[in-house]
Formats: structure tokens, sequence, C-alpha cells
């Protein structure tokens, strides 16, 4: 019997930087009354309160919810009815600015510099700095249109890691390079989230939109937690619904 299901976000529980529906919204509220959840996306904080936390019923068991941003190097859980960061595994200043040095010159050289930019295309989160080719406030298509082959971000990727060889680069969302300290996928998370939880490996699930080899989901399959393959959030919304029913209908 699984005792934690834990999602991606973008792409699997909501488009990407788009507030969860309601339908799924409602699933989740009614999963939480039987099981614990967590959320573990390359997003900081303030994405999931707006896109997960603030959609959620006003009766949802929060207590039972794990949140873990900037690829599981965050974990924040609700207790005495406020939200706390429990870790944060955050970069030196230093070590943020060499990254931020090295994002810029390999992205000019790459001519990735001239696209329009909606807001900005660097973002530090503590425990993972982002670049986003399009800004962080990129309309949803034309995220789409960017890089749907993800070769401007594999040539991006490859310049990085002959500049940051003791740094772990990845291709994150969209339009996204995450860059963590090595080792750091959402496998490191979910080993993370059985320290914190509680729960077992063998007893969690994971549900995500990119568990094939090189995305960035893959990582929990290959670490041997039980993985859905899901193509969009109306799948997960279904499977959602079903998880919640078959562990309700199981309660003594």
């Amino acid at each position: 019997m699984k005792q934690l299901i834990a999602f991606d976000l973008d792409g699997t529980l909501a488009e990407s930087k788009q507030p969860i529906g309601e339908p799924i919204a409602t699933a989740l509220g009614r999963l939480l009354g039987v099981t614990k959840v967590a959320v573990i996306s390359g997003g900081d904080w303030p994405q999931f309160e707006a896109q997960v936390i603030s959609r959620l019923p006003s009766d949802a068991d929060l207590t039972k919810l794990f949140i873990m941003p900037a690829t599981g190097t965050k974990l924040y859980r609700f207790e005495g009815g406020a939200w706390h960061c429990v870790y944060a595994d955050d970069f030196s200043r230093d070590e943020s600015a060499a990254i931020r040095k090295a994002l810029e010159v390999a992205s000019a050289d790459q001519g990735l510099d001239k696209d329009q930019s909606w807001g900005k295309r660097i973002e530090g989160r503590g425990s993972q700095v982002t670049f986003s080719g399009l800004g962080q406030e990129a309309p949803l298509d034309a995220k789409k249109a960017w890089d749907p082959d993800f070769a401007k971000r594999k040539r991006l990727q490859a310049a990085l890691q002959r500049q940051l060889p003791d740094l772990s680069i990845n291709i994150g969302g969209s339009t996204s390079i995450d860059i963590t300290r090595q080792g750091i996928d959402k496998a490191y998370g979910m080993r993370r989230l059985t320290e914190h939880s509680g729960v077992p490996a063998r007893a969690m699930l994971f549900l995500g939109d990119a568990i094939y080899p090189g995305g960035n989901d893959y990582p929990v399959a290959q670490a041997g937690i039980d993985v859905i393959a899901v193509r969009d959030p109306l799948e997960t919304m279904r499977i959602v619904t079903a998880i919640a029913l078959c562990l309700a209908s199981s309660d003594p």
C-alpha cells in the first residue's frame, strides 16, 4: 500500500508557471484526506505558493503536504498554522555569483541573449540558479515554441558543464536550465523526502511528465521508486481521482 504520492509540478499538475485548475485542486484535496502528498519541482517557494497552495480547498489537510522547491534542495512543511522551511541547501554568495557569470557568458556565446525576454532570464533560488530562455514571465505559447527539441538547451548545458565541471547542470521545464550542486536531481529530493516523511521509498509513488531518459523526472525511476508517466495535467487529475478513491476504500 502506498503511503505517499509525489508529483512533479509543471506539465504534471499544471501548465508551465500556471496555477493548478479547480478539478485537480479538488482531487488533491481529497488525496490529502487519505494519504501524504509531496510536490517537487525546480521552481522556488513563491511559485509553489501561487500555483498550488493558494488553489487548494480551504479544508485540505496541509499537515500532510510536503513542498519541495529547487529540485528538492528545500523542504517546506505546514506546522502550527503556518508554512516553515525545514531545510535549504543554499549556495554561498560567491558560488551564486560565479554561476551567474558563467550563465551570462555561455548564453551570450550561444546567442540566446538575443531572443525576446519576459522578465529575468537568470534567477537565484538559494540552493539553485535557473536560466529561463525567454524570462520568468514568458507566455506559455512562446515557451512551447522556443526549444521543443531541447537543442538550444543541450548546447547551453554542454557549454556550462565545461565552465562549471563541479556542479550539476540539468534541463528543467520548457525553457529552463537548473544549476545545483553535484548529484542534485529529483532522486536526491525523494531520498531527502524519505528522511523527513518517515515513508520508505517502496511505499511512495511518483507522477511526472518527463519520465524518460534525459527527462528531469527520470532519476526518480532510476532510483527504484514506482512511477507513473503522465501526458498532461488532465491525465494526472484522472489518476489522482482514482488513487484517492482506492485509498479511501482500503481504509478500515
